[in-house]
């Protein structure tokens, strides 16, 4: 059971518990699943086929988590939109939902905060708050979808955070996400980004999970990840490289390298050659981010021609590769940017805030 008595982050055995304690008979367990996860209602008065009394019990002992908007951004074309959201204690965090052919995605942040520190980012400005829960992680992708009015079929863990530094919930919240009497979102359209953190990539593996993990390497060596990425003065990137070989061997799951294109720094021919070099072998995805920047930060986005230059060498040696396509560049898709903005108002109260 969680300790904050949070019902959206407990799984059915523990929701059958919860029923026990309460003197119901188990299958209502499978009722507070249903009405929790399934139709993933916001309050207890909702549960209409639970007895007035259990749901009088509920309400004194538990609760269910949620989050509330505190400001929505769309973009121009329609397809992106970033919304910021309060949590019960006050603390605000962003997520992003984007429209595509295949479906919708949305992406999710798993702290509040971020303790990593790397230097391109707005989401490690004010360091690390707190993890979130597993219902809090949830929360953020039902109310996307009750907002939208649109399934989800595709989730992210790539806000504001970094997922395994956050695993136990982390690893709660997949098995919630893909469970088919919840909302029955396939682990294979589950992706989870990490810088790096190899002791955690080598736990997940073993968990023998079917997500994509996507590994934010960022620079083709430690001379030039150091720079950006103070994780990389405790991981090497050939550590990193051997954890990603062992998780494929493990899983069978593709790995997806994350390379954020930030010129005059990781955008030359010669690192495309050496990142060729150092994925030479391995089963693995480059996607290559125009930088979306950040006022506070001082790295610039690398030009257009130079993306696509470092794509056409990665080709030459064989390596498959992609450009991320911009979706929201005009409503500070950053991660971080929007909280940062209300953080900026610290004398208002979030239903107040203006972005």
């Amino acid at each position: 059971m969680d300790k904050n008595g949070d019902l959206r982050s407990c799984n059915l055995e523990e929701l059958t518990e919860v029923a026990a304690e309460l003197g119901e008979k188990p299958f209502r367990g499978r009722q507070l699943f249903e009405w929790v996860h399934g139709k993933q209602v916001r309050s207890f008065d909702e549960m209409t086929n639970l007895s007035l009394s259990f749901r009088q019990k509920l309400a004194e002992n538990f609760q269910v988590s949620g989050v509330r908007e505190v400001a929505k951004q769309v973009s121009a074309g329609g397809d992106t939109a970033k919304y910021l959201f309060a949590l019960p204690d006050g603390h605000v965090i962003e997520s992003v939902w984007m429209k595509y052919r295949h479906g919708n995605s949305v992406c999710i942040s798993s702290q509040v905060g971020c303790r990593m520190g790397c230097t391109f980012c707005a989401s490690t400005l004010t360091g690390l708050e707190r993890n979130l829960t597993a219902g809090e992680m949830l929360s953020q992708v039902y109310e996307i979808q009750r907002e939208t009015g649109e399934r989800v079929s595709h989730v992210i863990v790539m806000g504001m955070g970094e997922p395994l530094d956050n695993y136990d919930n982390l690893l709660k919240f997949i098995r919630l996400l893909s469970e088919q009497k919840g909302i029955g979102i396939s682990q294979r359209n589950i992706t989870v980004s990490t810088c790096g953190l190899t002791e955690q990539m080598r736990r997940l593996m073993e968990e023998h999970l079917q997500i994509t993990l996507a590994v934010s390497l960022h620079a083709p060596n430690d001379a030039i990840r150091r720079e950006t990425m103070p994780v990389a003065n405790k991981y090497s990137i050939e550590e990193i490289f051997q954890a990603c070989r062992e998780y494929f061997e493990t899983t069978g799951r593709r790995i997806t390298f994350e390379y954020s294109m930030i010129r005059g720094i990781n955008d030359r021919e010669e690192h495309a050659r050496e990142l060729a070099e150092r994925c030479k072998g391995l089963n693995c995805h480059i996607n290559l981010i125009p930088l979306n920047e950040v006022k506070e930060r001082n790295c610039l986005r690398s030009e257009a021609s130079d993306i696509e230059k470092f794509k056409i060498m990665l080709e030459k040696y064989g390596r498959n590769v992609t450009i991320r396509r911009e979706m929201g560049s005009d409503i500070d898709a950053a991660c971080g940017q929007l909280r940062k903005q209300f953080l900026n108002q610290t004398d208002k109260k979030p239903e107040e805030v203006k972005l």
